[in-house]
């Protein structure tokens, strides 16, 4: 399995600044941020499958015009996989005309561009070798995280959270996971910004990471690009001892 990160930042600005969208090999992808404008025509147009975490704008604003842009080069329907809750939200306030044309029903609803592949928390998809497993989140809007397992090796995503004992033992039991990608949204001096919002502060982070009884490789995602380098100092002086680092735009995974 090969993971690479096209976008992992809180916001936008300048070269490195892309909201959350990973592609898994060449056909799926972990959410569709602005990382994906990255993506040339031809990977566009591989791209079968889309799991959202969630219906934030930071990671589907990508999704509308992906689906626009290579509708002419496929000759099959891309799936977009979420819970029942996110697929209503971008169902009725994203592809609903106003906004967007509603994709599931062009050219006809039997031979639709998109299709809608409803998932629930904890249950897995079987792609070839490869299972995705919706873990439990805590958002402002309904939200999962995800499991991406090879077989050989598994990488988590927390996508967007806050503290979540739900979480935690589900983790713990994945014996082979190499790699855990966590948000922290806020520096300390906005944790209750980060508790109203449902996110993370380096304080939060720390006490979350004290419930991790396995030792993955920990790197950081969803920073606010002007807090960076705040943030980050934080982090290491509230959790230092569990060695997290800055998740990258093209870092890439291989497990």
């Amino acid at each position: 399995m090969r993971v690479r990160v096209l976008g992992c930042s809180g916001g936008i600005g300048g070269r490195h600044r892309r909201t959350t969208a990973m592609l898994v090999d060449h056909d799926l992808l972990i959410d569709a941020g602005t990382g994906v404008a990255d993506l040339s025509l031809a990977e566009l147009a591989l791209i079968d499958h889309v799991f959202l975490t969630h219906s934030h704008l930071d990671h589907i604003a990508l999704l509308p015009l992906l689906i626009d842009s290579v509708s002419d080069l496929r000759d099959k329907p891309l799936t977009v996989y979420a819970t029942a809750a996110t697929l209503e939200i971008i169902g009725n306030h994203i592809f609903n005309w106003a906004i967007w044309p509603d994709f599931s029903v062009i050219p006809s609803r039997e031979k639709a561009i998109m299709r809608y592949q409803s998932i629930s928390l904890g249950q897995s998809v079987r792609l070839g070798e490869r299972t995705i497993t919706a873990l439990p989140a805590e958002h402002t809007v309904p939200a999962v995280g995800y499991q991406l397992d090879s077989g050989v090796g598994s990488l988590v995503f927390t996508g967007d959270t806050t503290a979540n004992d739900a979480f935690w033992p589900v983790v713990n039991r994945i014996a082979n996971l190499r790699y855990l990608l966590i948000e922290t949204a806020f520096p300390n001096r906005e944790q209750g910004l980060a508790e109203i919002s449902k996110h993370l502060c380096p304080k939060m982070l720390a006490n979350e990471l004290k419930k991790l009884s396995i030792a993955p490789e920990i790197y950081i995602s969803h920073l606010k690009p002007s807090q960076i380098e705040l943030t980050m100092a934080e982090i290491q002086a509230c959790a230092g001892e569990f060695k997290p680092r800055m998740l990258q735009s093209n870092q890439v995974f291989e497990f």
